[in-house]
């Protein structure tokens, strides 16, 4: 009878979920009618008015267009597409006389700040002018804004600049309190993947390539900012070095990193007068969202180069992470993707921009071989945003060409599986199990006992096929031997310059260098570029996500504050399947 009551308790409660998500989805979709109808009206913008561009907050290569959030007084996360085709057409604009930078706290990767910053400077070819204003900038904030013709900070702002860090979180003794073990199957000396599950500190050959990284990283990002401001590097370094980030803004004005100290009101009136705007009059400008539905003046042409976008961990189910609604995945909806390119005869080139740290081999190995088939018909050339690293090399390395950001991270060329065994745990908790079979590998993976010798073989054995495939796959994508692609694999990261120095990548430069080059490849001078899955629907991705996010509120209402203990616990849960996965992530941007 208990079991009863507990199936029509669940499946009267399922019910009422799927009924709330349908009134939901309805009453949505009337007020998306409306909103819709008129945010894809042209916008033409007046005389003498100002694209105000704002940065605040995270920066994604796409996102999903949610015409709620504005309803509820949230920010959608920033679309770098949309922000370098808003720069781009500021540019063009008759009506647009320059671009007020409007920098908060900015949350990007210097990949991404790269691309920002170089459009801005094609931006400047116009001689139109560039101001940029914040209340405190944020390191990669301040490297997009040192473009600028003119940088202003508020009186009671500073200039974040601190260098970059890369900081590791490891379980073993958390792991050992709980009762798990971690079986740890890897190729690669540099896969430090696996590393937080045994280790309790980077190993040094870790610690090796991350300061390998690092530099080249900051290396460009600083010598552009010395080219910008035109100070000296001894200058740069004392300021960072001394802890002058966190001085009065008068410190970074004696250090020539801003030209001035104004209030906001004060920097609105000079970029007004620039733009021959009356002080006295409302501050004409336009945002990114306006500037986006600014009509392009260039007919479509009858030849198209596509540009399919990939961003977020490749994994076998499509949707967002657990923890983050707005991330997106790499699934094998890919697949369909490139099915539809290869049909589609207008397509002449294909740009596949990627943007993944990897994640699941197999389905790596599924994209691998849409974009070999499609180079058959037409040039694939990819575009690596900020991070294209292990799976996201793998998806990469078939393309005809490869074009990288200079501090794009890749290569990462390696494989790892991690088993728990939870028997520690059985045993603190009072709970033990037992097996009946009718062969001995009959229960392989079963997690609360620990694994015999053969069965450690077997899995080893598996993961180094998978790491051979990986280097058979980047060795004839790139036209190089095994051996060559083996010595500079072993799961170690490179950024686009030092990849492009050991033959991963082609050339280094932006999505704009990636379609000219398709263009020579496909042998085309007069064709249009769209975007082929850009734009993506809300409501498929509000029916994919809108029970996930119920799962993530129920955790959270229920745990409180140890909502982020219990994150931190959940991370540490390792990806299922035999992953290609570069962990590395740089703080302080």
């Amino acid at each position: 009878m208990k079991q009863f009551f507990k199936n029509v308790f669940a499946s009267t409660f399922g019910v009422l979920i799927g009924v709330t998500i349908m009134v939901s989805v309805a009453v949505f979709g009337l007020f998306v009618s409306i909103a819709s109808s008129s945010g894809d009206s042209e916008y033409k913008p007046k005389k003498n008015t100002v694209f105000k561009l704002s940065l605040d907050g995270e920066i994604v290569e796409n996102n999903v267009t949610n015409p709620f959030l504005e309803l509820m007084g949230e920010k959608e996360s920033l679309s770098l597409s949309k922000i370098l085709r808003s720069i781009r057409v500021a540019k063009e604009n008759d009506n647009i006389k320059g671009i007020y930078l409007e920098m908060g706290q900015t949350s990007v990767s210097p990949a991404t700040a790269s691309a920002i910053r170089d459009a801005l400077g094609e931006f400047k070819e116009s001689g139109k002018f560039i101001v940029s204003y914040s209340d405190a900038y944020t390191q990669g904030g301040y490297y997009i804004a040192s473009m600028a013709d003119s940088v202003f900070v508020n009186p009671l702002g500073n200039i974040y600049l601190t260098g970059l860090s890369s900081i590791g979180i490891f379980y073993p003794e958390l792991a050992e309190k709980v009762g798990v073990k971690y079986e740890i199957f890897k190729v690669g000396t540099f896969k430090g993947a696996v590393e937080p599950y045994f280790l309790k500190k980077y190993s040094d050959a870790n610690r090796e390539q991350i300061t390998s990284f690092q530099q080249s990283i900051w290396k460009n990002m600083t010598s552009a900012i010395l080219q910008s401001r035109r100070i000296s590097e001894e200058r740069l370094n004392e300021f960072i070095n001394d802890g002058h980030f966190i001085d009065k803004a008068e410190t970074a004005l004696e250090y020539q990193l801003v030209d001035a100290i104004r209030y906001r009101y004060e920097a609105e009136n000079a970029v007004k007068a620039l733009a021959g705007q009356a002080e006295e009059d409302k501050f004409k400008t336009a945002d990114v969202s306006q500037m986006s539905r600014i009509k392009d003046k260039t007919k479509v042409k009858e030849d198209k180069i596509a540009i399919l976008y990939a961003e977020g961990i490749i994994q076998e189910s499509s949707g967002s992470s657990s923890f983050g609604m707005d991330e997106q995945t790499i699934s094998e909806k890919m697949v369909d993707e490139f099915r539809k390119l290869n049909d589609d005869d207008e397509v002449k080139a294909v740009v596949f921009r990627v943007n993944s740290r990897g994640g699941s081999a197999y389905i790596s190995e599924q994209i691998w071989k849409q974009v070999y088939e499609l180079k058959q018909k037409k040039p694939v050339v990819v575009s690596m945003g900020s991070y294209a690293a292990s799976g996201g090399y793998y998806i990469s390395c078939a393309a005809n060409q490869i074009v990288a950001e200079p501090t794009t991270l890749t290569g990462s060329i390696g494989v790892y599986g991690i088993i728990p065994n939870f028997t520690g745990t059985a045993e603190k908790i009072g709970v033990t199990t037992d097996v009946v079979k009718t062969n001995e590998l009959a229960d392989l993976g079963n997690l609360t006992r620990p694994m015999t010798d053969q069965e450690k073989a077997l899995i080893q054995a598996n993961v180094e096929r998978t790491y051979d495939l990986f280097l058979t796959r980047c060795a004839e994508g790139r036209g190089m031997t095994k051996e060559e692609i083996d010595f500079i694999a072993q799961g170690r990261v490179w950024t686009g310059e030092q990849a492009l120095e050991r033959g991963l990548v082609d050339k280094l430069g932006n999505v704009g260098t990636a379609i000219e080059t398709a263009a020579e490849l496909a042998e085309l001078e007069d064709y249009s570029v769209f975007a082929y899955n850009a734009n993506k629907d809300f409501f498929t991705e509000l029916l994919e996500k809108q029970l996930d996010e119920m799962k993530i509120n129920l955790i959270k209402n229920t745990l409180g504050e140890k909502f982020e203990l219990f994150k931190v616990l959940y991370n540490a849960k390792p990806q299922e399947g035999i992953q290609a996965l570069s962990p590395i992530e740089l703080q302080g941007m």
